[in-house]
């Protein structure tokens, strides 16, 4: 089974969601978080850290991520795994893949029409809501 992962990725004020507007197929066109393949044997946290430093440049040391969730497609033989996480300062965000963007979070992440993932985007940030203390709020001092 082939793993993926998706990060969310707060600014310092967590104002804003860092999104990428997909250049190729699947979803070409719409908005999407960034993320890539887990490589065989690699631990997912890693996986995690290693995809945002490639798609945005952001390094492990300006972002503490959490593990949130995990979805298991069993017909389409993969997961995803899910994390999050508040930059610690201001960073220049720079990718090739895809095309990033700040989104402001007043939008409805679920609209199919604007965002990837048949409505993931919209299910993620309600839970990340949830859990914000866990997740956003923590003390980022003591990472």
């Amino acid at each position: 089974m082939q793993g993926y992962n998706v990060v969310m990725v707060f600014s310092p004020d967590t104002t804003r969601l860092l999104m990428c507007k997909r250049r190729k197929d699947p979803y070409k066109g719409l908005s999407n978080l960034v993320g890539g393949k887990i490589e065989k044997d690699e631990p997912g946290l890693e996986a995690a850290y290693r995809e945002l430093q490639e798609e945005t440049g952001i390094s492990k040391e300006a972002i503490t991520l959490l593990h949130v969730m995990d979805f298991t497609y069993y017909l389409q033989d993969c997961y995803v795994e899910v994390y999050a996480g508040r930059l610690k300062y201001e960073v220049c965000v720079s990718g090739d893949e895809n095309e990033l963007y700040w989104s402001e979070l007043d939008f409805n992440f679920f609209d199919m029409s604007l965002y990837a993932g048949e409505g993931n985007i919209g299910h993620m940030f309600e839970q990340v809501k949830l859990s914000r203390a866990a997740i956003l709020d923590h003390d980022h001092n003591n990472d």
